[in-house]
Parts: structure tokens; C-alpha cells; sequence
């Protein structure tokens, strides 16, 4: 083999260790932690929406069949929502898990609400897989008029958001917002809007001062939603 040769292939041999080292080195700091704590966070998520369900099973054997008042179904925004402090009036159940979708709320139906039977149930889901809700969210309905068919049923519109993280997500929001009212109207349930009165038509997103990160909202933010959620319970149950 000639000198020039060999030459060539040590080159390329050191450029391919190179790779390789590089490689490695882009794997094991950059990548593999990611993975790992990807992971570790997906065992919370897992291991808190156990806790939860079985935090609702202890809850729903403490209650006769419509005892409860409201039972609130969601995600983070029902999940942080004080329901004790914003409706002293009534008995109420918070059933709202952080990070949940339609598809996880579809899945825990029967122990977040059908086992419990409450007089009306309030739902707020979707925000986390906008583009996907629709895949699911009439099968919801459904189950819900065919399992609590005594339930009165309030179906609250997404929320406006703002901020780099959802403020985006608005537009998509204004227009799911059309198909959860037209699928309130099919099933004869209650429909809330909660996106005209958060939104600032002069910022184009959320007010400022009703969420803390542009999506998930701050005592301001949730009197709002209470003064609009109120007036249906009101008229539902009466007092």
C-alpha cells in the first residue's frame, strides 16, 4: 500500500474516533440526562395520578349518591382551584389532576365522577392537547348522559392565555371553543364561556394579572371564572 495511502486511512480513522468520542460525549451529558429525567418525570406524573385516584375513592365513600353538590372535572386549572374558598355554598369535589387531557379525564370517568354522583358536574379540559381533544371529548360526553343521566352538566370553554408559552394557543382555543358550545347544545348541557371575559382585547391575550404564567391562574383570574360559573349553579341548584 502506498505511503499516501495509509496516510489517507490513519485520517480517517482519527476523524471517525473523533465521531465516535464526539458522540459519546453528546450522548452521555447532553442526551441520556434528558432521557432520565424525562423518565423520573413521567414516574411523578404516573405515581401522582395514582394518589389522586385513590384520594377520590376514599372521597366517594364518604358520600351518598347526590350528596355532593358540584364535582369539578380538569387539569391543572381545577386541579389548583380552592373550590372550598371560592364556593362556601356548596358541597363540592374537586376532581381535576395537573397535566391531564381528555384522554386521561375519559380514562378515570367512572372513579372521578360516576362513582361519586353529584348533583352537577363542571368540566375544563383540553388546554394540554388542544389538537387532539376532539379525537375524545364527545365520547366524554356521552358517558357522562348515559352514566348520570340525574347530573346536570356544565361544560366551561377553554380559557384565553398569553405569554410565549400559550399565548399561541389562542386562536386554536376561540375555535374549540365553537365546537364545545355546538357539542353542549347536541346533549342539552350547559355551556360557560370563560375566554371573552379573561381576554384583553387591547393586548390580544390574557389579562394581565389573571394567570401567573400566562396560562394558570392567580386568585384574580379565578374570582373571575367563579363569577361566571356561579350564576349557573345558582340557577341549577337553587341556592
Amino acid at each position: 500500500m502506498k505511503k499516501s495511502n495509509k496516510k489517507a486511512l490513519a485520517i480517517i480513522s482519527i476523524i471517525l474516533v473523533v465521531f465516535l468520542i464526539a458522540g459519546a460525549i453528546i450522548f452521555f451529558v447532553g442526551i441520556l440526562p434528558n432521557i432520565k429525567a424525562e423518565k423520573e418525570h413521567q414516574e411523578k406524573v404516573k405515581l401522582y395520578f395514582s394518589q389522586k385516584l385513590a384520594l377520590y375513592e376514599q372521597e366517594n365513600a364518604l358520600y351518598s349518591d347526590y350528596e355532593v353538590d358540584v364535582a369539578f372535572l380538569g387539569d391543572s386549572l381545577t386541579d389548583l382551584y380552592d373550590l372550598e374558598k371560592y364556593y362556601p355554598q356548596y358541597l363540592t369535589a374537586n376532581r381535576g389532576i395537573g397535566g391531564d387531557t381528555t384522554f386521561g379525564l375519559e380514562q378515570r370517568l367512572k372513579v372521578s365522577v360516576f362513582d361519586l354522583k353529584p348533583k352537577v358536574a363542571v368540566m375544563l379540559i383540553g388546554a394540554n392537547n388542544m389538537d387532539s381533544m376532539f379525537d375524545n371529548y364527545e365520547n366524554i360526553l356521552i358517558s357522562l348522559k348515559q352514566n348520570l343521566p340525574n347530573t346536570k352538566v356544565v361544560l366551561l370553554s377553554l380559557t384565553a392565555m398569553g405569554g410565549k408559552l400559550w399565548g399561541s394557543k389562542n386562536q386554536l382555543a376561540c375555535y374549540n371553543n365553537v365546537k364545545i358550545e355546538l357539542l353542549a347544545q347536541k346533549y342539552g348541557f350547559y355551556f360557560v364561556d370563560l375566554y371573552t371575559p379573561l381576554f384583553d382585547v387591547n393586548i390580544g391575550e390574557v389579562y394581565d394579572g389573571y394567570t401567573v404564567d400566562g396560562g394558570h391562574f392567580t386568585h384574580q383570574g379565578y374570582q373571575v371564572v367563579t363569577a361566571h360559573v356561579t350564576p349557573i349553579l345558582q340557577s341549577i341548584l337553587g341556592k
